[in-house]
């Protein structure tokens, strides 16, 4: 979710390494590692997003550590990597389209900016802004079916019987059958509405972060350059810390709604039919209120600020294995 702010932008004051653009990557290898990298950043951070999935949908508030217990003593390890190998299949196009997206609307829209007259940080945070937009929009083409079936498999009870889905496969094939192609993308317009602005949000509040956590700790260029690397990743952490946090609190009540619209249906004379938004919502207030918005709130937090964190300095380390020989 997260790469580097515009480290060459900073000032002569502060001494980072500077930013690699979209140019100076080798393309293939730039998706390939990508693909390998963010796989395994993905499996450490799934927990979480069952954790947060199953909060969710569930009518009555119960808190992590209980689901953890109940998941762990029910279902073993495997119940938290419930529809992982959907979400894998899912990650190496979509993160292709988001890191694409991302790269290249940063590139010129930071360019744009900065002939506009705008100052080092302002054009940072709308470059930002716009690459976090843009990359949201364009992944959200392959997640949101990725979404609606590996959520589906999260909250799937372990011994239902008979099995509603057995694997991934299963879902899509089911899914497809009954609502067609459609129901694959069942959410799709919420899902934008949570994820584009949560991605603007998170963008543009980590490049002003990292400029005014850089600003205020006044960091000279006689720092040793092996000295600014370390600084460069712990500011860079901090600040992912800090954007998640905002992004979680404005956008968790639409992950909420969107999440039970992609799994939840009703029933009518024996069929099942999707809920719409209005019921979807008059249902979650009738449950606990307002508060029932931010069900999942923790584990989302949680969730995104380690996922900030890692993204973030393997995102770095990812461009800078994948930058062209003359610019390594």
């Amino acid at each position: 979710m997260k790469l580097s702010a515009s480290e060459d932008d900073l000032g002569s004051d502060i001494h980072v390494p500077a930013d690699i653009d979209w140019p100076m990557l080798d393309k293939s290898k730039f998706f390939l590692l990508g693909a390998a990298l963010f796989s395994g950043v993905s499996a450490g951070l799934y927990p979480a997003m069952v954790l947060k999935t199953r909060q969710q949908v569930s009518s009555t508030k119960i808190s992590c550590f209980k689901m953890s217990f109940s998941i762990m003593r029910c279902e073993g390890l495997r119940g938290f990597y419930r529809g992982f190998g959907t979400t894998l299949m899912g990650t190496i196009p979509a993160r292709a389209l988001y890191m694409g997206a991302l790269e290249v609307t940063k590139t010129s829209v930071g360019s744009s900016t900065v002939r506009l007259g705008f100052s080092d940080t302002t054009a940072t945070a709308i470059a930002s802004a716009a690459a976090g937009l843009s990359s949201a929009m364009a992944a959200q083409l392959v997640w949101t079916p990725i979404d609606v079936v590996s959520q589906r498999l999260m909250v799937q009870a372990p011994n239902a019987s008979p099995c509603r889905y057995k694997n991934g496969l299963d879902a899509f094939r089911k899914i497809l059958f009954a609502d067609g192609f459609k129901g694959l993308y069942r959410g799709f317009g919420i899902s934008m509405l949570t994820y584009a602005p949560s991605n603007a949000v998170w963008w543009a509040s980590y490049s002003v972060a990292n400029k005014l956590i850089y600003g205020g700790l006044g960091w000279s260029d006689n720092i040793r350059r092996s000295e600014s690397k370390a600084t460069a990743v712990a500011v860079q952490g901090l600040s992912a810390a800090m954007a998640s946090g905002v992004s979680a609190l404005i956008t968790t009540p639409l992950d909420t709604i969107k999440t039970r619209l992609q799994v939840l249906d009703k029933e009518e004379n024996g069929v099942r039919k999707p809920l719409t938004m209005l019921q979807t919502v008059r249902n979650l207030v009738k449950e606990s209120g307002l508060a029932a918005c931010y069900r999942g709130l923790g584990p989302r937090w949680a969730s995104m600020s380690l996922s900030a964190t890692t993204m973030i300095t393997t995102y770095e380390l990812l461009k800078r294995l994948s930058a062209k020989n003359e610019e390594s």
